[in-house]
């Protein structure tokens, strides 16, 4: 018995040395630390043996077939937002941009992780700035330093300016947030490398590789294959014929999807065949994470924040909040109100995080800071739940404006309702979106636990305040789904 107890102990030390194991939940047995640190994330059936996916993957117009008309449709959401109508009820590109294409975003990280990145039409752009004027400078090393608080930063400060401004109830504001994406992205393609934009200062690009990690599709590398590999890691630098990764990723080494926006060019380029696509459970990638970093699940609580805020300030009652706040203080200014509110809202989620990283400290004998860092991953599938719960409101209750206003642009009159579905029914989607997330979040937080900790104590003692904080801010998000709403359109 004394000798089983030593035997465990070491083994749990050495996981606390390690960090995250990287491979399957092996319970309380210390026989299998070893195996749990030197193993990954399991694989499935390799997609790129099936003879349709391989022609596809490698195929000299993937991504580009889905890159033209995508850029086309940008091309007309870009026009009709600075040169058409100046009211976003009436305005095709608003509910092309807000109605459609950003509710559908979340929904296409979790089924194809970041594949948007590959036919994004602001890729496009810096791809060809590189060809025509590039000079390929290196990455800046304070940009991949800071580049992810560089990233939350930007995220924070658009959510705020579309409140304060009115953004998205703007055509020509939405149109000028395109030109100063184009702009930057301009200048980042002329002066560094690749894709440096999108890699480390696009807020998209952040959104995208917190939520690819839930996404159901996984690139990887075979690493016995790659361990003989003589082709100068052409994965990652290109060959003569195909570019290099855009997002300076090394397949051999890659552990997550965060910066694999599944271009190919690695398939295409790598000479011996190591290239593997897999397809997954949503949010198995988050158990296997080694290095969690503290940027990457602030901006997880962040992202919860902003949804937060974009609930309370859609409520019917948000003018009666406006009003009393007017009554108790005197203040008048909105943006004052707002920026208040803002502040607060984005600073609980992440202050309930630190209070449950403190008292999970407590417990598991962790710092703070490592219990945030590597549990703000749990939250990420409720936060991808309740981003796609609030977008689905707008999705499903105006919906019909999309075909309305687009086909008015080809002599289309057709008007009415703009609801694709009733309230009711939207309700329930939302409601059960949250339920799945609030599985998927428990679910991930006890699968980090089990592989992190190998007695049941420190178990314990790290999940019930991080399970507590999941059911908190589920509650919070299904509070605000039961007050009716306002719509965008």
């Amino acid at each position: 018995m004394s000798q089983n107890l030593q035997t465990r102990a070491a083994g749990e030390s050495r996981l606390d040395r390690a960090g995250d194991s990287t491979s399957s939940d092996t319970g309380t047995d210390p026989d299998n630390v070893q195996f749990e640190l030197l193993s990954g994330e399991p694989r499935g059936r390799d997609w790129l043996k099936n003879r349709f996916v391989s022609a596809l993957m490698r195929s000299r117009w993937y991504p580009g077939a889905f890159q033209i008309p995508i850029a086309a449709v940008f091309g007309l959401v870009a026009y009709q937002l600075l040169a058409g109508p100046p009211d976003a009820h009436q305005n095709a590109g608003t509910a092309l941009m807000w109605v459609l294409w950003w509710p559908a975003l979340p929904l296409v990280y979790v089924l194809f992780g970041r594949f948007w990145c590959a036919v994004c039409p602001f890729a496009a752009i810096s791809d060809f700035v590189q060809k025509l004027v590039g000079v390929n400078r290196p990455v800046p090393a304070f940009l991949k330093r800071y580049g992810i608080w560089i990233i939350d930063a930007t995220f924070l400060a658009i959510t705020w300016a579309d409140h304060v401004f009115g953004i998205v109830g703007s055509p020509w504001g939405s149109g000028i947030l395109l030109l100063l994406l184009t702009f930057s992205v301009i200048v980042s393609g002329a002066f560094f490398q690749r894709r440096t934009f999108c890699r480390y200062l696009c807020f998209l690009g952040g959104l995208s590789a917190n939520y690819a990690r839930t996404g159901m599709v996984a690139l990887r590398a075979k690493p016995d294959v790659c361990a003989t590999c003589t082709a100068k890691a052409a994965c990652f630098n290109g060959t003569d014929t195909v570019a290099p990764c855009p997002l300076f990723t090394f397949a051999r080494t890659m552990e997550d999807s965060a910066n694999c926006n599944l271009c190919a060019n690695c398939v295409k380029s790598c000479p011996n065949d190591a290239i593997t696509l897999t397809v997954r459970k949503p949010t198995k990638e988050l158990w296997f994470l080694r290095n969690p970093k503290i940027e990457e699940s602030f901006l997880a609580m962040a992202i919860m924040g902003i949804v937060i805020i974009q609930n309370v300030t859609m409520l019917t009652v948000w003018d009666e909040m406006l009003a009393w706040v007017n009554r108790a203080t005197g203040i008048t200014s909105y943006p004052v109100i707002f920026t208040a509110v803002f502040a607060v809202g984005v600073s609980i989620p992440v202050a309930l995080l630190a209070l449950a990283a403190k008292v999970a400290s407590l417990g598991n004998v962790e710092s703070t800071l490592k219990n945030f860092a590597r549990f703000g991953y749990a939250l990420i599938p409720l936060d991808v739940a309740a981003h796609v719960a609030h977008n689905l409101f707008h999705l499903l209750s105006e919906g019909k404006s999309v075909f309305y206003l687009v086909g008015a642009l080809f002599g289309g009159q057709v008007t009415g309702s703009a609801a694709l579905v009733g309230n009711t029914t939207i309700q329930m989607l939302q409601f059960a979106i949250l339920a799945l997330g609030l599985a998927g979040s428990v679910y991930t937080a006890r699968r980090i636990a089990h592989r992190r900790y190998l007695t049941p104590d420190r178990r314990v003692s790290t999940l019930v305040p991080i399970t507590v904080l999941i059911g908190v801010l589920a509650a919070l998000n299904v509070a605000m789904f039961l007050v009716p709403m306002t719509h965008r359109m």
